[in-house]
């Protein structure tokens, strides 16, 4: 054997060995030796996260977070991995991928740049913009209807942050109430003790979907942020992003994600009582997507 085949033999050998080495660190060889891949999931994210009526999660996130667990038992070769879920909030989430109880969560997380100082995101499954969930006729059409009034966010989220920031920049006088998930910010709505739920539009129309008196209610004003849904996981893991990426980009691609789309926001859900439709079609945002995936977190608006 020459000197060049001989070099190029060590070479396919280093390869299949930093391969493996690749998958035998991190989640991966976490995963692989417990036999058990833990998903965090929400308990009220509709049509995202959330719990049907036989209390099983479900939701456009958790479909995606299907199609990345068929990933890892197809790259691990475990046809039987066990999958368990693990309820999270807005403000443990970050946490709980951090200290190992889960290994990966999809909802309704925004990937940004001050969040990736702590976890690492996966290719985008959704593309929002923050809104404002209101009553027909309350008289809020735009951000600046809310000076001196009552406006509810959720605990944790970027449209807090955003919120607060506005309140304070424009000293606009805002009662902000913040709750801990989004449906007991959209109760606050509901209930007159606000006159705006400000969130991501994608949530709002989940949220006025569970309304008996949906058609009532308005999503407005100008979007305040485009924001990238990704899934969370530990950082500094490669090798478990690739797989998850390839996950995330193949589902896309194929158009399974189109598919699951329309049956959670153009259709009646079924998982939740009375069948409400979300009448919420796909952004030209998300239509660029679907068609070159990829994990930025800036996001801009489709032209």
């Amino acid at each position: 054997m020459t000197l060049s085949k001989i070099a190029l033999a060590m070479c396919c050998v280093g390869l299949v060995a930093g391969a493996a080495q690749a998958q035998e660190s991190g989640t991966l060889k976490k995963i692989k030796d417990t036999g058990v891949i833990s998903l965090g999931n929400r308990e009220s994210s509709i049509p995202f996260s959330f719990y049907d009526n036989q209390h099983n999660v479900v939701g456009y996130a958790n479909d995606v977070a299907m199609a990345i667990v068929a990933e890892v038992k197809k790259e691990l070769k475990l046809p039987n991995l066990k999958v368990t879920q693990t309820p999270i909030t807005s403000q443990n989430r970050i946490p709980l991928v951090q200290n190992g109880t889960i290994d990966i969560e999809c909802g309704s997380t925004t990937n940004n740049a001050e969040r990736q100082k702590q976890a690492a995101f996966s290719n985008t499954f959704f593309i929002i913009g923050t809104r404002l969930l209101t009553k027909e006729g309350s008289g809020v059409n735009d951000f600046p209807d809310l000076k001196g009034k009552n406006v509810s966010t959720t605990a944790g989220t970027t449209s807090e942050r955003l919120l607060r920031e506005m309140n304070q920049k424009q000293s606009m006088g805002m009662n902000i109430i913040s709750a801990k998930d989004h449906g007991e910010a959209a109760i606050t709505l509901h209930q007159g003790r606000t006159v705006a739920f400000m969130m991501d539009d994608a949530l709002l129309a989940g949220e006025r979907a569970k309304f008996a008196d949906a058609k009532k209610y308005k999503i407005t004003g100008t979007p305040q942020s485009y924001e990238a849904y990704g899934c969370m996981m530990r950082k500094d893991d490669p090798a478990f992003k690739k797989v998850v990426d390839k996950a995330v980009a193949e589902y896309q691609l194929s158009g399974q994600a189109k598919k699951d789309y329309a049956k959670w926001f153009e259709q009646p859900i079924k998982a939740l009582p009375g069948n409400p439709n979300m009448d919420f079609p796909p952004s030209a945002e998300m239509l660029a997507l679907w068609k070159s995936p990829n994990d930025n977190a800036d996001v801009q608006p489709a032209k």
